[in-house]
């Protein structure tokens, strides 16, 4: 069977740690979804469709993996795609007790999901979106933390 994976963010900015989960994932399932969270509740720096640009566009080198957009429960998303798996980053042992008690959530709800937990390379293991959109609006180089389109977009957005 062909499996499908859905990776699921806010992506509020991608960052290289993002991408190099989405990349371990796809040598992994033929078929990626990058689920875009439209995250009503949360005020995003960037709109929906510019963070799925942005997704699309840092990804476009990655045969297999798709951009789109999700509300609601993550497991009812991995249904709608067809994924049996969901993959989560891990950066550090801060992250694992929320992960693993929303993964226990999920199999609650829909037992047949199952969760993939990857680690980004160590050089990625402390960057987080909010430390660079602080970094990029107080004017600090971000290119050692997202794709040269997502440093173009934070740096026109702050200037």
């Amino acid at each position: 069977m062909n499996q499908s994976a859905v990776c699921a963010g806010t992506f509020d900015p991608l960052t290289f740690g993002h991408l190099d989960v989405i990349e371990r994932a796809s040598h992994i399932f033929p078929r990626v979804v990058v689920g875009v969270a439209k995250s009503e509740g949360k005020t995003p720096l960037f709109s929906l469709e510019e963070r799925i640009d942005l997704v699309q566009r840092s990804t476009s080198h990655l045969s297999g993996v798709e951009a789109v957009s999700f509300s609601g429960l993550l497991v009812d998303f991995a249904i709608e795609q067809e994924a049996q798996v969901i993959v989560r980053g891990l950066r550090a042992f801060s992250d694992f007790e929320y992960e693993f008690q929303m993964a226990l959530t999920n199999r609650q709800l829909k037992p047949e999901i199952e969760t993939l937990f990857l680690m980004p390379k160590q050089d990625y293991s402390y960057v987080s979106s909010s430390n660079v959109r602080e970094v990029a609006k107080l004017g600090g180089d971000i290119s050692q933390f997202v794709p040269e389109n997502v440093q173009q977009a934070l740096l026109s957005r702050f200037n």
